[in-house]
């Protein structure tokens, strides 16, 4: 037998490992006691608690009933006409378990244990764990309907073995839900934070990141596609939400989210800790490229040499955990106009003409800086219009040749375009003209598409001749 003094030590134990409060586990004990004490000297219906004392290893036990009137009571035909419904219903269930061929056998039944209906639920008088009114005044002279009437028992210590593994399932059961609890308590408020894990491990497309007390899910949708992901590798996170389930808390994390790149930012720049750096915008197409707007409130303090650092060693870090992706910083400008012509870093600007209540923009570069504003796939132009929230549309200084505007960016995206010579074409690389849809200029005066590669012909080989014959 064990002794009941000996749990104060592995309460606490428990308690900590777990990181539950002691009050929890020791509810946990009570009630599996309690539990115990009826599989084996208790009677249907009757409710049961216990109350153990930690320090003494002493446990009291109790048989509650409550006190009800004849108002909550059901009548006989309110009891006929549920033994009948219930008789129907395991019927109904019966036939389609019978039906179906397999299945798990269930017991319709009320639940003798519920304790103490409201007003407006009426029960089944049970004198094992129900008590009238004009009688619970004998033991209490104000009882009223809805009270508890608390009578002892004696404990006893010899438990037989289906009461004592009663006993287990309940604390099991009990003490894993104050962990997911405790768990969830402790993540619930940390939504858009920054969090270290290791892989555990890979199911399809989702990866389990074990974050210490509990693994977060790392869902496909919330990877960077570019990314290979090992077993025991440590990756940071970004906790996108927190949700509660019977299965434990759901912690889902983010590693495309743009507000990675600004937590990564406030590791390594103080200045944004301070308060004297600010990061107003973020725009970012995961595994790419990002442009990051930033501020100063303090005087004297460039922001966006303190985000790069020394010899570029800030933003190098926070390009290293992102596996190489690439960022812009650029200041953030109050002026709609200035702010555009920062945001098509690192193209030369020349004039942004601006229209306030369509919010759209036209900027003006040199025709050498083209091709390096729109970007490769329409890239930079499409970024600084997700940065800024204009729509831009990105023109040459010099005079249209006749190829007319092509819209750069996807039909979700702001619409962004940009007029494109034949000098410009030919300036870039065979995949962004594919890319464009645009016919590429040869040097011969013919055109090409990029997709259909030049067929050489085959020379024609000559007929033999047949050899005469005498």
């Amino acid at each position: 037998m064990i002794d009941l003094k000996q749990f104060s030590s592995a309460i606490q134990q428990i308690a900590e490992e777990k990181g539950i409060p002691e009050a929890k586990v020791i509810e946990t004990i009570e009630m599996a006691l309690a539990a115990a004490y009826k599989k084996d000297y208790g009677k249907k219906g009757q409710i049961i608690r216990a109350a153990f004392n930690a320090t003494t290893g002493d446990v009291i036990m109790r048989q509650i009933k409550i006190v009800v009137d004849q108002s909550m009571l059901k009548s006989d035909a309110e009891i006929e006409a549920e033994e009948k419904e219930r008789a129907d219903r395991m019927t109904e269930a019966g036939r389609a378990l019978g039906d179906a061929g397999r299945g798990e056998r269930r017991i319709l039944h009320d639940d003798d244990d519920a304790e103490i209906p409201g007003a407006e639920r009426k029960v089944r008088y049970n004198p094992e764990k129900h008590l009238m009114a004009d009688e619970a005044k004998e033991f209490k002279k104000d009882a009223a309907p809805g009270d508890e009437i608390e009578f002892p028992l004696e404990f006893k210590e010899d438990f037989g073995r289906i009461a004592a593994q009663t006993a287990k399932q309940v604390i099991i059961q009990r003490i894993r839900e104050a962990e997911r609890e405790a768990v969830y308590n402790e993540y619930k408020d940390h939504a858009g934070e920054l969090i270290s894990g290791l892989v555990q491990r890979i199911e399809g497309r989702n990866i389990f990141i074990d974050i210490g007390r509990t693994t977060a899910l790392l869902p496909a949708e919330e990877q960077v596609m570019i990314d290979r992901y090992h077993l025991g590798e440590r990756i940071k996170v970004l906790i996108i939400s927190v949700e509660k389930n019977p299965k434990g808390p759901g912690i889902i994390v983010s590693r495309s989210h743009p507000r990675l790149v600004k937590k990564l930012f406030e590791i390594e720049v103080p200045e944004i800790a301070s308060g004297s750096v600010e990061i107003k915008m973020i725009a970012r197409e995961a595994g790419s490229r990002s442009k990051v707007a930033v501020s100063s409130n303090q005087d004297g303090i460039d922001p966006v040499g303190s985000m790069v650092g020394q010899k570029g060693v800030r933003v190098s870090t926070v390009i290293h955990e992102l596996n190489g992706e690439k960022i812009d910083i650029i200041e953030w400008a109050e002026d709609p106009a200035a702010f555009i012509s920062h945001a098509l870093s690192p193209a030369k600007v020349i004039e942004v003409q601006t229209q306030v209540e369509t919010r759209e923009a036209r900027a003006i570069v040199p025709d050498d800086q083209l091709s390096l504003a729109i970007g490769k796939g329409g890239q930079n132009v499409r970024l600084a219009a997700k940065l800024t929230g204009w729509k831009i549309d990105v023109r040459s200084d010099k005079p249209d040749t006749g190829n007319g505007e092509k819209a750069i960016g996807n039909k979700d995206e702001p619409v962004v375009s940009g007029t494109v010579d034949s000098a410009v074409v030919n300036s870039m690389e065979p995949d962004e003209t594919k890319e464009l849809g645009i016919m590429k200029q040869e040097s011969n005066g013919t055109e090409t598409k990029p997709d259909e590669p030049a067929v050489k012909k085959k020379p024609r080989k000559p007929r033999a001749k047949k050899a005469k014959t005498e």
